[in-house]
């Protein structure tokens, strides 16, 4: 495992884990969006438990690599969900904070595939 996935893969596994913890602490910067997405605020539960799992399964992941691969793969579905969410809702301005998520997401499931 080289340098670069380590720092990508904890890069990734700490933004993961904020965006679940903001979702677990209902920061209003992320539920008020959710809410004009149409996501049902009942919700929010499974989709910050979610994300913590990811943000886990990254972190395991530097020592078990299949792990790390399914937690990358889970991810990067759940981000495109996100996408598909705010396209839906037709909030296209809101596209890239999804993306800005599953960016080091992406790159440390590739950086996992090269090794």
């Amino acid at each position: 495992m080289s340098t670069t996935q380590t720092v990508v893969t904890l890069v990734a596994a700490a933004m993961v884990g904020f965006s679940a913890a903001s979702v677990f602490l209902r920061a209003q910067w992320v539920v008020q969006p959710m809410a004009d997405y149409g996501v049902p605020m009942t919700w929010l539960p499974r989709l910050g438990a979610a994300k913590a799992a990811g943000a886990a399964g990254l972190l395991v992941g530097l020592f078990v690599p299949a792990v790390g691969l399914a937690a990358g793969i889970a991810l990067v579905l759940y981000f495109a969900g996100a996408v598909v969410t705010v396209v839906r809702a037709r909030w296209y301005a809101h596209i890239p904070f999804p993306l800005v998520y599953a960016a080091p997401v992406v790159g440390a499931l590739a950086l996992g595939l090269a090794a």
